[in-house]
């Protein structure tokens, strides 16, 4: 990405003491609604005031949001409370309307990030703006889909560039309203360091009470800053009621997390921090060996159904090995979501080795 440098200068100039906080309701509701919790984020860590003006539901008839009116309510925060303003805008029509009406930072959601139809109409829209614009992951865990959002505001010239991470969708039962997937942001951090990533604890729970420690694991993974729906009647609000916190439960968040070191310069520390990550890629060497070898076996077996003519997949089989390999887990402090996704991922490969063998 050209001029990667260029997307972290928003975030440095603010030189903040600690992590970039955008807060407030999911959806602006009423005027009275906007400004009292927005009044309730004044003089705190929240850095923008985020309220949603249009929102786009799964199916019609839900609230929709209400439009254009929305954006004068967050005018009069900004005059009555100085906090920075955000939106989430879908087109080109609501990216003209939340310019005319000076709203500080766009984010474009995770149903317009996968369509880089939409994703283009609104970087064209955007051309030439100063305006910081932040890029939710799409729906789906598809990195080059994020990645290719970005690209397209940053051939718009648009440097005030940052992405959020909100979960991905998942047909699996999970405790998580969106799967983290953290693996996917930290993928993206590492590909791209001077992009800023903003993480949505929001979104990626579903629930309040589950709040603070996945905004706890952002941090300890050096993510940038948060993005939290807060509303001064959480239970009561029209959208998204579970997942909403109240300004002083925000407050005692911010108050609560702790801002990890990137590193230390001890020698101490570096010695016994060198010595645990040599431990790590022995073992690391070993499960590749294992893997390996693994395979090997699977390919004997792959032989022998190919000389009787028996399917590849033994479901009875293979519920058996994940009921098994999940009591297993547990014994050895390991999550069940883990386990089902690394024995899933190796029975996949297990099967395209047998596949291979049956089709040659």
């Amino acid at each position: 990405m050209e001029n990667s440098k260029d997307l972290r200068k928003w975030l440095d100039d603010m030189a903040l003491p600690h992590p970039l906080v955008i807060a407030g309701p999911c959806s602006a509701e009423t005027e009275e609604q906007v400004l009292k919790i927005a009044h309730g984020l004044k003089d705190t860590d929240v850095n923008y005031y985020r309220a949603g003006i249009w929102k786009p539901r799964t199916r019609p008839g839900n609230f929709e949001g209400v439009g254009a009116i929305g954006l004068k309510w967050l005018q009069k925060v900004k005059a009555e409370t100085g906090l920075k303003t955000a939106t989430e805008v879908a087109n080109k029509a609501h990216v003209d309307l939340a310019l005319e009406h000076d709203i500080d930072l766009l984010w474009i959601g995770a149903r317009s990030t996968v369509s880089p139809f939409i994703v283009q109409d609104i970087a064209d829209a955007l051309k030439g703006t100063d305006k910081i614009v932040l890029i939710k992951n799409p729906v789906n865990p598809d990195l080059s889909l994020w990645l290719g959002a970005v690209e397209r505001f940053s051939k718009a010239n648009i440097k005030n560039l940052g992405v959020i991470h909100r979960g991905f969708s998942t047909y699996e039962k999970s405790k998580y309203r969106n799967i983290p997937e953290w693996q996917m942001a930290i993928e993206l951090q590492t590909r791209f360091p001077d992009l800023p990533l903003i993480n949505d604890p929001s979104h990626i729970t579903g629930k309040r009470d589950m709040i603070f420690d996945v905004s706890q694991t952002a941090l300890d993974l050096n993510f940038d800053g948060l993005m939290i729906e807060t509303h001064h009647d959480p239970e009561n609000a029209w959208s998204d009621a579970a997942q909403q916190v109240t300004p002083k439960t925000l407050i005692q968040i911010m108050r609560d997390l702790k801002i990890r070191k990137e590193t230390d310069e001890e020698a101490a520390y570096n010695n016994e921090l060198s010595n645990l990550r040599a431990q790590i890629d022995v073992i690391d060497n070993q499960l590749i060996d294992i893997m390996g070898r693994r395979m090997k076996v699977s390919d004997g077996i792959g032989k022998l159904k190919k000389q009787k003519n028996v399917a590849v997949l033994q479901t009875n089989r293979w519920n058996a090995i994940l009921g098994k390999m999940i009591l297993e887990g547990e014994s050895k402090g390991l999550s069940e979501e883990f386990v089902l996704k690394m024995f899933k991922a190796i029975h996949q490969e297990s099967i395209n080795h047998q596949e291979k063998i049956l089709n040659s």
